[in-house]
């Protein structure tokens, strides 16, 4: 059984982690709207993931016997001033997401609730990933500056991300 501040603190996260989706829908719409439509797969494929985040700790809540609570998620952003800042800001995000992952780590060892902070050792593992990946994409994007041949390079490989497969390669 969780305890009430864990169980609070769980669903919180599943807010944040369909805000994240949501926002990474936003940010492929961004991205649809400029005609780079690899670009836009890559984050329609990380706002399931998101989903699919969302939905381990819907899951982990009810196999704990606790009480999944959904509440509204906040509007996203909606303009970014080129791909380098929509990806600035993805790489942001995920660092405010691994921000809250150590959290609950923190609140798991707090409550001697060892069960969630091995549940959650998963989702710190996947933040290291997340960063990376958002960083190398972030540095990329450096690179290429304003090369339109560069980014529409880039651009075709981004389009050959798909579910489930490792966002880096």
């Amino acid at each position: 059984m969780l305890k009430d501040a864990m169980q609070k603190a769980l669903n919180e996260q599943i807010n944040a982690e369909l805000h994240s989706a949501y926002l990474y829908l936003s940010v492929s719409a961004y991205f649809e709207s400029t005609n780079l439509r690899g670009f836009a797969n890559w984050m329609r494929v990380q706002a399931q993931e998101e989903v699919d985040h969302a939905m381990r700790f819907y899951s982990y809540v009810n196999d704990r016997g606790g009480v999944v609570t959904l509440t509204a998620i906040d509007g996203p952003e909606t303009k970014w001033a080129s791909p380098l800042a929509a990806f600035e800001g993805a790489l942001a995000h995920e660092r405010y997401i691994s921000g809250r992952i150590n959290d609950l780590v923190g609140l798991a060892r707090k409550e001697s609730d060892y069960a969630t902070e091995e549940f959650l050792q998963w989702f710190v593992a996947e933040q290291v990933e997340e960063e990376a990946t958002a960083d190398e994409i972030v540095q990329q994007l450096k690179l290429i500056g304003e090369n339109p041949a560069g980014l529409f390079i880039m651009d075709r490989e981004m389009a050959g991300r798909q579910p489930g497969a490792d966002a880096a390669a």
